[in-house]
């Protein structure tokens, strides 16, 4: 797949080499205040009440985590390592709050040593219920109303309902425009390629959506006038957690593979879903984004993960699943077994693939995705 990409997927990738980049220096420059976060049960939509604007947390260009080695262990996922690597150089030091998720042993390491180190102007943890129900929604529904409060006393913002009813149109119309893009990957000879559509969703989840939304629009646009994707020999849908890298998806298509789909939490399915305007927004805000992530950690709930996948496999004629995930990441690493089994009985040709957060061993992750093709008979 030697296929130019569109100048516009440039532009996206341009704003992910560095933690601040130009358009979010630009929107502070208006007053906006940026606030960063680490997990997809952090609503980012509660975060992009004016002026607010959430901003996804990555580490791009950490080459070792030597001072954050002092303090977390090296059994700890290199994602976390790496974030407080950067935190403790000052690299997020434009941020004017942080909201962490206490989505995993590892997430609530960082935010304690966070907390400690670091001293950030704002930082606040949300405990999120491990189940699915009622009980486990009143709790979720209350810790983003406290989150509310203490960001309102702290920055002084008012979280009426107009408000929140206008923060979940503008997400609605958002995630609509990028669905439609991600359709476009359904037929046989798709006009994009899955680093061209991973450039722009990680680039959605670091800059303001109101000044990369026309790019976003033009490149859609640009797609009518491209050829489709015909040199390739397998269709893949790629499962797992935290993946902010370009680079693995790019060599996973420099083989021949075509990502085609993405159940990760940094990806789309089922990230884009639309939130229900017809109730109290908060109710509605809890209600989507606890009942919607695809994440091992929600207990009783494997077996709506795999129908999930099973859907996504038929609607993008997926040949074959990469589980990937983060060496030492507890709940990918349990989970990662479990799915693939059952994903093999299911006929479904799985390749697990263990990493680290940065890109490392390009050579080797070669050699693995030509052999998983090859398996396949492609």
């Amino acid at each position: 797949m030697n296929r130019p990409m569109p100048t516009h997927t440039h532009f996206f990738e341009d704003l992910l080499n560095d933690p601040m980049n130009y358009l979010v220096e630009a929107s502070m420059d208006k007053g906006k205040i940026p606030i960063g976060y680490t997990c997809s049960y952090v609503p980012e939509v509660l975060l992009s009440v004016d002026p607010l604007i959430p901003i996804r947390i990555r580490a791009p260009g950490v080459l070792s985590t030597e001072i954050a080695d002092i303090y977390l262990s090296s059994v700890i996922c290199s994602y976390t390592r790496s974030v407080l690597e950067m935190a403790m150089d000052d690299q997020y030091g434009f941020l004017k709050g942080w909201v962490f998720a206490a989505s995993c042993d590892h997430m609530r390491r960082l935010y304690d040593n966070m907390k400690y180190l670091n001293q950030a102007d704002f930082i606040h943890i949300l405990d999120v219920p491990h189940r699915h129900g009622n009980d486990s929604f009143s709790w979720y529904a209350d810790e983003l109303k406290m989150l509310l409060d203490n960001i309102s006393s702290h920055h002084e913002i008012r979280f009426d309902q107009a408000a929140l009813s206008r923060a979940i149109q503008d997400h609605n119309d958002f995630s609509a425009l990028l669905t439609s893009i991600g359709d476009m990957r359904k037929p046989k000879n798709p006009p994009l390629s899955g680093t061209e559509f991973q450039a722009i969703t990680l680039s959605s989840l670091v800059a303001p959506r109101q000044s990369i939304l026309p790019k976003i629009q033009e490149f859609k646009e640009s797609l009518s006038r491209q050829e489709g994707i015909s040199d390739y020999r397998a269709r893949l849908l790629i499962v797992g957690g935290q993946m902010d890298n370009l680079g693995y998806i790019r060599t996973i298509e420099s083989t021949g593979g075509l990502v085609v789909a993405d159940h990760l939490c940094t990806g789309s399915i089922p990230r884009l879903a639309p939130i229900r305007m017809d109730e109290d927004p908060v109710t509605a805000i809890a209600a989507h984004y606890l009942n919607r992530i695809s994440c091992p950690r929600m207990m009783e709930a494997f077996d709506s993960r795999v129908d999930d996948i099973m859907k996504s496999i038929e609607e993008y004629r997926v040949d074959g699943v990469i589980i990937e995930f983060i060496k030492f990441c507890d709940t990918w690493g349990i989970e990662s077994s479990l799915l693939a089994n059952t994903l093999r009985k299911k006929g479904v040709p799985v390749l697990c693939l263990e990493r680290e957060y940065q890109m490392t061993g390009e050579g080797q992750i070669k050699t693995r995705i030509q052999a998983f093709i090859e398996s396949m008979g492609k």
